[in-house]
């Protein structure tokens, strides 16, 4: 195995079972020919998957059922790495993990900063869908989550019951980061983050 492999092997595997990855994570171990080349060495000697076109993923493996489908969400992280593009939960899914909504989107589906687009990896289909609303740099799902879902449920279906559900999920650094990204947003989605740093300190 060449010592590019060999590297890239060693990161693969402190990452863990589960990891999804792209050339883009291992700039660092030479030219992107020679990652490329070692990606599908490895993936030939079946050491890693190949789940989709510049994707792969470390399986998880199960004692019974061998190799386990990639996790969407990580599936997602690896999509990002390779177009550079922002990603956060949809407005639905979004909904859907606050607790303000039963729907449960019938695939994964991601809000993007980048086209709309639908991606195979792995036996899985992910949504990207342009999102209308900011996605945060650096800032939890929690809080990418709670921009989406107000994105998704729209100005006129923000009542103070849903204000006091979305201050019930949120911690102090979160509201500072929503606070702090106000200017990112529609102005009325900036005043709905205003009523629920209230409801929080009410």
């Amino acid at each position: 195995m060449s010592a590019v492999a060999d590297r890239i092997m060693k990161r693969v595997r402190g990452k863990g079972r589960g990891w999804v990855f792209t050339p883009k994570n291992f700039v660092d171990f030479g030219t992107r020919g020679s990652v490329d080349m070692a990606l599908s060495r490895l993936a030939s000697a079946g050491d890693i998957r190949r789940i989709g076109r510049g994707l792969y993923d470390y399986p998880r493996q199960h004692d019974k059922l061998g190799a386990l489908s990639p996790d969407p969400a990580n599936v997602a992280k690896a999509l990002s790495t390779q177009s550079g593009d922002k990603l956060a939960p949809s407005g639905a899914a979004a909904a859907n993990r606050l607790g303000l909504s039963t729907q449960v989107p019938a695939r994964a589906s991601y809000a993007t900063t980048g086209r709309t687009r639908v991606r195979q990896a792995g036996g899985r289909s992910l949504t990207l869908k342009h999102s209308r609303a900011p996605v945060l740099d650096n800032a939890p799902d929690s809080v990418n989550a709670v921009v989406q879902a107000l994105a998704h449920l729209g100005k006129d279906n923000i009542d103070s019951d849903k204000i006091r559900h979305f201050a019930a999920r949120l911690d102090d650094r979160d509201m500072r980061m929503l606070a702090q990204a106000r200017a990112e947003m529609p102005g009325w989605m900036g005043d709905v983050v205003l009523k629920i740093g209230a409801a929080r300190n009410g």
